[in-house]
Parts: C-alpha cells; structure tokens; sequence
C-alpha cells in the first residue's frame, strides 16, 4: 500500500495539522518538526498527489504577471502570448492577471508589488529593470512567501526564485559574431576606421547589460578592426532614440552597423530612411515584432536575434505553478533558446494556416 499522511503522521510523531503544514510550507512549524516529517516522508517513500489535494481543497492558482505600460511593440506581443497561456491554464484551474506599471517610476512599482500580498496571489512574475527600490521589494514578496520570477531581464541581486528568458549575454555575443562577419571582419575603406553604433533602452536594465557585455566580448576578441561605440540610451522614448541617432551619425561617419539592443526598432528604421541610410548599414536587433518582420523583408534589418515568447509565456506559468508547489523544475523544458532570423529562413505570420502547433517548442 502506499503511504499516507496518516502514516507520516505516526512516523513523525506529530499531528496530522502538523503534517499538513509542513507538505504546504505554511509558518508557525519548528524547524526540528519540518526535519522530523521530511525525515519519516523519505523513510516512508511518500508521493505527494498534488493534483488530488489542491482538488480536494478547490485550489485555484492566481498568479501576477506586471509588466511596463508602454507602447512597446516587443511588451505588447509579449502581453499577448502571456494572455493567451493564461487561456489555455484556466483548465488547470490557473488564473493569470496581467498588471501594468509606469516604465520610468520604480516607487510606483514598488509600491504595486506591495499590494499584491492578501489577495490570493501564489505567485509573481516580473519584468523591470533591478534598482535598489525593487530589490526590497521582491524580497518584501518573498518575505510574505510569495514566490518571484523575472521575465526577459534577469534581477539576480533581488533573491528572485527563478529567471525565464534567453541568455542575454549569449545573446549579445551572438550579435558580435553576426555583425563582425556582416561587416567582413572591420576591414577599413580607405582612410575611415570602421564604426558601430549600439542603442539600449536604459544600462539598468541588466538585458541591455548583459547584452553589451557579451557583444563587446566577441568583438574585442574576433573583431578588432572595427570599433565600436559607447553605448546611446532613449530610455524607451522614440524621440530621444532619433536624436541621439541623428547627432552620432552626424559625428561619425564611419558607422557600418548599429546593434539595437532594445526597443525602439520602429523610430530607428524611420530615421535611417530620412537619412537615405535605408538598407545601406548593417542593422542587428532582438526581437521579431511586427514592424521588425517587415523591417526585415524589406531590407532595412539584416538580422533579428529573437526568443518564442509563446514557450516563454507556459514556461512562466510552468515556474510559478512548481514555486507554489515547493516542486522541482523541469530545465530542458523550461530552456528559452536564442533563434537567429534573416529575410531569407523568416517564418510565416502567427495567423498563417501553416503556423507550427504552440506545443512544439516546449518538446523540442
């Protein structure tokens, strides 16, 4: 027969309560009693049915996913896939609330987050960049035993419980290799010194950190001939992005390629065709939104390094399902892999009929 909580229970020495606490890592337990029942739980070989017991007590999993209010064409599709698993997690019993926050205030930030305890949230997921204000918060919530996850910028100083997203520092090697052989190694033409321009958001966000740091790897290293410039922030504004555009190709007109870590895609490939610079630099950038996929057919980006954010949108309810649960990560599942697109392997829109199953990227 199979073991039972009755039977740990007698093992342990304590009270089936006491039993109960512990398996659902509820507080007020001592810490040699926890030991005592995980102890007479291994003994015993007990299996936990999680899907039976959150049945039985007509658990629902109400999970917060806060994400920037902004225009942003990459955080709009992201909010769309996001709302789409939260559709298909309903039959789970799972609920997905999308938040938004103001992108240049972290204390209003902060102080969402602060309000989330109490309100029957097992979990939360989070994209924003880590300041000193958010790092208390996260650990507020964790505090409060609600578990964190970042989403596409990792917060490693914030005690969060888990990162879903690419490797951004890969990433951004995976650029310099891209752009060092677009650009056929930095080889000058004639007199003027090969240049690249790079455009972030903003050099908190650990993305665009981890980003720059991997790109000026491989070009340092492989690269030499061509140099590459001091990073230019918009902080997510389409004016700022065409300005400082503007003014840097004005000054140096040695500039071959532009790495575009972030956003802001749209405004830059408007200003290069003002320029009469349309398809006349090599432009790498992340992320296949929209305007980026016509970007690319047209010509005006040479390549995209983009992540499925249908796989990353289940995995963040995969996450935040086994944090609540105490259980452990399936990795391989939960891997986002970087995919390098170019005019010629683009695949068809979302809404053609030959789109690929939503399934298959978690399998692969």
């Amino acid at each position: 027969m199979r073991p039972t909580v009755n039977d740990i229970a007698r093992e342990a020495g304590v009270s089936l309560a006491t039993v109960d606490r512990v398996l659902n890592a509820r507080p007020g337990v001592r810490e040699k009693t926890i030991r005592a029942v995980n102890d007479a739980i291994v003994k015993l070989g007990y299996v936990r049915d999680l899907n039976a017991a959150n049945l039985a007590r007509s658990r629902n999993y109400r999970m917060a996913v806060v994400l920037p209010d902004t225009e942003s064409q990459f955080v709009q599709t992201l909010a769309k896939a996001l709302t789409d698993a939260g559709s298909i997690a309903a039959t789970a019993r799972m609920e997905l609330r999308l938040l938004r926050f103001p992108a240049e205030d972290p204390h209003a930030l902060a102080a969402l987050l602060a309000s989330l305890p109490g309100h029957g949230f097992a979990g939360v997921a989070l994209m924003a960049p880590e300041t000193p204000v958010l790092r208390d918060a996260v650990r507020g919530l964790r505090a409060r035993g609600l578990p964190v996850v970042a989403l596409v910028s990792d917060l490693p100083n914030t005690g969060r419980d888990h990162f879903i997203g690419i490797d951004n520092r890969a990433a951004g090697r995976t650029a310099g290799v891209l752009m060092g052989r677009f650009l056929g190694g930095g080889q000058p033409r004639g007199s003027e010194r090969s240049e690249v321009l790079v455009l972030g958001q903003s050099l908190l966000a650990r993305d665009m950190i981890e980003r720059r740091r991997g790109f000026d790897e491989v070009m340092l290293r492989d690269f030499p001939g061509l140099e590459v410039l001091p990073s230019l922030e918009t902080h997510g504004s389409s004016s700022t992005l065409r300005q400082v555009v503007v003014e840097r190709l004005a000054s140096a007109p040695g500039v071959r390629g532009i790495y575009a870590m972030g956003d802001g895609n749209r405004a830059l490939t408007q200003v290069l065709d003002t320029m009469g610079l349309s398809g006349k630099l090599t432009v790498i950038c992340h992320e296949l939104t929209p305007h980026v996929r016509q970007a690319l057919e047209a010509g005006e980006v040479t390549a995209v390094i983009t992540q499925n954010l249908g796989h990353l949108a289940r995995s963040t309810l995969r996450v935040l399902r086994a944090k609540a649960d105490n259980l452990p990560l399936d990795a391989g599942q939960e891997q986002i892999r970087i995919e390098i697109l170019l005019r010629e392997n683009l695949p068809p829109a979302p809404d053609s009929a030959s789109d690929t199953p939503a399934e298959a990227d978690d399998a692969a």
